[in-house]
């Protein structure tokens, strides 16, 4: 069989499968791949079988095909048939709830070097990743994977892959639900934190900063209680995002050119022109609240040790020692507050 006729032959099985014929779909496509001579052509219907398979919940033959459909693209010596091989056989795994070999076949998915088709998939890759390591109650990764898929559907405009991203994103929160309810019941700090942070995370990937920062805080409280250093060093790389988010990137530039402008304007000795930057940076920090709630200095103008709050206020940390509050001066939030969702 060529490839005018194999191609012929699969279209007909996709028409009898669009019409819920898959018994007649399935034989055509059988029938193809035991006929044809050409690679492409039976790495596409194996594809076909592959997809039909998983929506009919026969994951075990999934597999099977996905074997076969690897051992096509390494003959075939492609990297984009290379990378949708592996995707297929990271999902047929992932099905069998093999998640170890999910997450192994999906990093070589992401280590090929193909092409732009192979770039496009990386999104449903990664969205496989994420429900490996979900699967695996590693929520942190698992979370990490989804926003990577996120990132790939909105630069490629996948509404289909951003929906299933979102489905994703439910089912961890559902499972962190009953782990910070496990947790809670048992007394296991470290379990709650991990919670938390974990929340905190899927609000700041929502955008919803009102919500991510009073869980981090909780979050900062319990890893700083168990002496977690590498939970603070999350909890803060987390409130830094959820800063970003809520920065204004042009005010920065201005006030690094005010800055600049008014380092220029001094070695020249042009005070006027001086006067004038230094009251356009002092707005600017003032816009961006970059200078400590307590002493009102600018924040970094001197050697002096800073300290950021889980709820993104920064100080300098003389202040707040002699303040000696355990809470932030500035929203008056308590850091003591017990760890909610």
């Amino acid at each position: 069989m060529g490839q005018d006729q194999t191609k012929q032959q699969i279209e007909k099985g996709l028409k009898l499968y669009q019409s819920n014929q898959t018994d007649k779909a399935l034989h055509v496509w059988t029938k193809v791949l035991e006929k044809t001579s050409d690679p492409g052509g039976k790495f596409r219907v194996l594809g076909c079988l592959i997809t039909a398979h998983s929506e009919m919940g026969k994951y075990k033959e999934m597999l099977k095909y996905a074997l076969a459909q690897i051992d096509t693209a390494r003959e075939m010596e492609d990297p984009d048939y290379l990378t949708e091989g592996y995707l297929n056989l990271a999902r047929s795994n992932e099905k069998l709830c093999d998640f170890q070999k999910t997450v192994s076949y999906c990093k070589t998915c992401l280590n090929m070097q193909g092409t732009t088709v192979s770039l496009q998939l990386n999104g449903q890759v990664c969205l496989s990743m994420g429900n490996a390591f979900l699967g695996l109650s590693v929520f942190q990764k698992a979370l990490e994977s989804y926003e990577k898929a996120l990132r790939y559907a909105h630069n490629n405009d996948d509404k289909m892959l951003e929906c299933r991203v979102c489905c994703s994103l439910g089912n961890i929160y559902v499972q962190l639900k009953e782990s910070m309810k496990i947790a809670l019941q048992h007394g296991d700090r470290p379990l709650q934190a991990l919670c938390l942070l974990n929340f905190a995370d899927i609000h700041r990937c929502r955008s919803d900063v009102d919500k991510a920062f009073p869980r981090y805080e909780s979050a900062m409280c319990i890893m700083t209680e168990i002496g977690n250093r590498l939970g603070q060093s999350q909890v803060y790389l987390g409130v830094a995002k959820c800063w970003l988010l809520q920065k204004d990137f042009d005010k920065l530039c201005t006030l690094k050119v005010n800055c600049l402008s008014e380092g220029i304007f001094r070695s020249r000795g042009q005070q006027e022109e001086l006067r004038e930057q230094v009251v356009k940076f002092l707005q600017c920090v003032e816009e961006l609240e970059l200078y400590c709630g307590m002493c009102g200095e600018s924040i970094g103008e001197r050697n002096q040790q800073l300290q950021a709050l889980p709820c993104s206020h920064i100080f300098h940390l003389k202040c707040l020692q002699t303040n000696g509050t355990k809470g932030c001066p500035k929203c008056c939030q308590s850091s003591m507050k017990p760890g909610f969702v």
